[in-house]
C-alpha cells in the first residue's frame, strides 16, 4: 500500500458511522442523489458541459445540504466530462464538507495495490476527491475491499458495499446459492466488519435497492445483524414509496437511508421547489 494510504497520526476520530447515525437522528433518513443526467440539465436549461454540470450541483446542494442526512453524487455523470468534470466534483466535495455528509457513488472494487490506489483517492485525508463515504462493488471477493475497509477505519470514513440490488440483472450473481446466496455471504461479512466498531451504527453499511421486493426473506438476509447503514437507491421515480421501505426492510428501517435523486432533482431549477421536495420525501420517511 502507498505510504500516502497508511494509518494516519492523527488521534482517532468519530466514526462515520457515528456521524450518519447522529444526522439521520436530527434531520431524517434522506440521501439525495446528485446526479446530472444530461436530460435533466436540459430540463433545467443547463448546458451539458462542465459549467452546466457546476451550476446544477452547486444548486442542489444548496437547497438540500441543511436538509438531508446525506448526499450522493454520482461519480459517473462527472466522469464523462473528462477532467473539468472531474475538477466539478472535487468542488462539490469540498463544498458540502462540514455541511451535509458526502456518500461518492463511485462502485469501485479491484484487487492489490489497484484497491489501494482507490481507497487512497476516495477515503485518504487530503484527497481533492475524498467523500465521507464511497460505494465499492465487492464481487472479486469481498476481502479484495480490505485496503478500502481499512482505510476507511483509520481515517472515520465509510463504506457502502453493494449487496442486493434491484436490476434484474443482479438476480443472476447476488442470488446465486439460495439459503447461501452471494448476497448472503456479502451481508454477513459487512456484520463482521462492523464488530470492530463500538456504538449503534457501524461505518461498512450496504446498498440495497428500495424495489428489491421479497429478496430480503427469500435469501434469508439479516440486516438487523449488520448494525451498519442501509442504502436504499429507488425512492420516488425508481416506484418506491416510503411506505414500500417500511415493508420491505421491516425489523432493519431504522438503518435504511432512503435515497432519492430525479424525484427531488426534476423540482428544480429553484432552490425552493427543491427543498419542497425534499422535505415531502422526509415528511413520507418519517411517516408523516
Amino acid at each position: 500500500m502507498p505510504e500516502a494510504a497508511s494509518t494516519p497520526s492523527s488521534p482517532a476520530r468519530e466514526s462515520f458511522g457515528s456521524r450518519l447515525g447522529a444526522a439521520m437522528a436530527a434531520r431524517g433518513p434522506l440521501c439525495v442523489g446528485i446526479d446530472p443526467h444530461p436530460a435533466l440539465l436540459k430540463d433545467w436549461g443547463l448546458a451539458d458541459d462542465a459549467a452546466g454540470l457546476r451550476r446544477f450541483s452547486l444548486t442542489v446542494l444548496e437547497a438540500v445540504g441543511s436538509l438531508a442526512a446525506a448526499v450522493k453524487p454520482q461519480v459517473a455523470l462527472y466522469e464523462r466530462h473528462g477532467s473539468a468534470g472531474m475538477a466539478v466534483l472535487e468542488e462539490v466535495l469540498a463544498a458540502a464538507d462540514g455541511q451535509v455528509l458526502t456518500i461518492a457513488d463511485a462502485k469501485r472494487g479491484d484487487i492489490g495495490s489497484t484497491m489501494a490506489a482507490y481507497a487512497d483517492a476516495w477515503l485518504r485525508d487530503g484527497s481533492s476527491l475524498a467523500a465521507d463515504s464511497v460505494t465499492l462493488s465487492p464481487y472479486l471477493g469481498f476481502e479484495s475491499l480490505r485496503p478500502a475497509l481499512d482505510l476507511a477505519a483509520d481515517y472515520g470514513r465509510g463504506v457502502f458495499v453493494l449487496a442486493l440490488t434491484s436490476n434484474p440483472e443482479g438476480a443472476s450473481v447476488q442470488h446465486v446459492g439460495g439459503a447461501d446466496s452471494v448476497a448472503r455471504r456479502i451481508v454477513e461479512a459487512a456484520a463482521a466488519e462492523n464488530s470492530r466498531y463500538a456504538g449503534s451504527l457501524g461505518s461498512v453499511g450496504l446498498v440495497v435497492g428500495a424495489t428489491v421486493g421479497s429478496a430480503l426473506t427469500d435469501l434469508h438476509l439479516d440486516l438487523p445483524a449488520v448494525r451498519g447503514p442501509i442504502l436504499a437507491p429507488g425512492l420516488g421515480a425508481q416506484g418506491a414509496t416510503p411506505a414500500d421501505l417500511r415493508r420491505t426492510f421491516g425489523a432493519a428501517y431504522p438503518q435504511v437511508l432512503g435515497t432519492s435523486s430525479r424525484d427531488i432533482l426534476a423540482a428544480g431549477p429553484g432552490t425552493q421547489g427543491l427543498r419542497d421536495a425534499a422535505l415531502r420525501t422526509l415528511e413520507g420517511l418519517r411517516g408523516k
